[in-house]
């Protein structure tokens, strides 16, 4: 994994995390925003780097091991890495948005998968299984706990849905670097892993398959689609632990509030 070594992060790196955590979640949702019948996915591009620009902030993920633009953007049955091109998003797709920056050094990853107008009920469920999924994954994600109690949750959440996690890609460590250790699967046994501690910061990001679990990479060598062709959804928020549990560092306005309600600190 590239990335510096792992290292607990201090209360005031969380912070400086925090601020960095707080501009990606506004710009996810202004984004999302503007999912619509009709948008390119260059567009959606120009508005995630524009947000971040004007921020202060660095957009991450130019660059980054060559990845030519601002946030991936996955559709229908693309499961990550999606790179941003003339295509237009057509009524009834679903919308995965992935995206990075850095503030002062530090990093924020964040996404969502969103719905372009009005889809079919099993996708809507699809999308929705996927959010809850991450969230159940951050209330577990406290002082004591152990990596595969994140995976474990989320494991079987999904199965229980008649879903499947993807298994080759995984959550990770962040903090000066987007990726650091540890890894953080979306399968797991509890108990297993890397014992949470404060200082902790991951990205968690569940990625699930309608059908199942197997993914292959296109020939633009980035994004991932699913073998079997059904859809896949996504979702992810930078987390740091501490000393009262799970603090979402990159929560977005609109789920402020219900994050508060499930006893996560939020901003």
């Amino acid at each position: 994994m590239r990335g510096e070594s792992f290292r607990l992060k201090k209360p005031d790196e969380i912070a400086k995390m925090s601020h960095s955590g707080e501009i990606l979640g506004a710009c996810l949702e202004h984004v999302a925003n503007h999912v619509a019948p009709g948008v390119t996915l260059n567009a959606l591009d120009r508005e995630a780097d524009t947000f971040i620009r004007d921020h202060g902030c660095i957009p991450g993920f130019i660059g980054y091991d060559g990845f030519p633009k601002s946030i991936c953007i996955s559709v229908n049955n693309e499961v990550v890495h999606g790179i941003p091109s003339e295509r237009a998003v057509q009524e009834g797709d679903i919308v995965s948005l992935d995206c990075g920056l850095i503030l002062d050094g530090w990093w924020a990853d964040s996404g969502l998968t969103v719905p372009c107008g009005t889809v079919a009920q099993e996708m809507q469920d699809l999308i929705t299984v996927t959010q809850e999924a991450l969230y159940r994954a951050i209330e577990v994600a406290r002082p004591g706990a152990h990596i595969g109690d994140i995976g474990h949750t989320v494991q079987t959440y999904v199965e229980s849905h008649g879903y499947s996690v993807v298994k080759h890609y995984v959550g990770h460590g962040i903090g000066r670097d987007m990726h650091e250790p540890p890894q953080v699967p979306n399968y797991g046994k509890p108990g297993t892993g890397n014992e949470l501690k404060p200082g902790y910061v991951i990205a968690i990001e569940p990625m699930v398959n309608m059908g199942r679990d197997g993914v292959r990479t296109l020939d633009d060598n980035w994004t991932v689609v699913t073998q079997d062709g059904s859809w896949s959804a996504y979702a992810e928020h930078t987390v740091a632990i501490t000393e009262d549990g799970p603090h979402v560092l990159t929560v977005r306005p609109a789920e402020r509030s219900l994050l508060a309600s499930r006893k996560c600190a939020v901003g």
